[in-house]
C-alpha cells in the first residue's frame, strides 16, 4: 500500500489532513502504513500526478476521494463533508474511504 499526500506550500489543510489520515489508518488496521508527503511547487509537477487540489490523498496512485476533477493549478481543494464544505475530509470520511481496503 502506497499512500501519498499531494499538497502545495500555501495549503493550510494538508498537515491536519495527514493527522486525520494517520488516525484512520490506525483505526482500519493499517497502523504500519507509511504516509509520504509530496509538495508540488510547479505546474509541471502538478501535470505529472492525479492532482485535484491540495491536499489530494492517493492510495496506490488513485485518489482516495474520487469525484473531483483534476486541476492543472496550484490550488487548494474543497471537500464536501457532513458539516458542509471543508479543506479536508472528516475523520469518518477517511475511515469510510479506507474500509474497503481493510485487512
Amino acid at each position: 500500500m502506497i499512500i501519498e499526500v499531494l499538497h502545495i506550500d500555501d495549503c493550510p489543510s494538508w498537515g491536519e489532513a495527514g493527522n486525520r489520515l494517520r488516525a484512520a489508518l490506525d483505526a482500519t488496521g493499517f497502523g504500519d502504513a507509511k504516509i509520504n508527503y509530496r509538495v508540488l511547487r510547479t505546474t509541471d509537477e502538478v501535470a505529472g500526478v492525479p492532482f485535484a487540489g491540495s491536499p489530494t490523498i492517493l492510495l496506490d496512485g488513485e485518489d482516495l476521494f474520487p469525484g473531483s476533477a483534476r486541476t492543472p493549478d496550484l490550488a487548494c481543494r474543497v471537500y464536501t463533508t457532513e458539516r458542509g464544505l471543508a479543506g479536508m475530509p472528516s475523520n469518518s470520511q477517511f475511515i469510510e474511504a479506507l474500509a474497503p481496503h481493510g485487512r
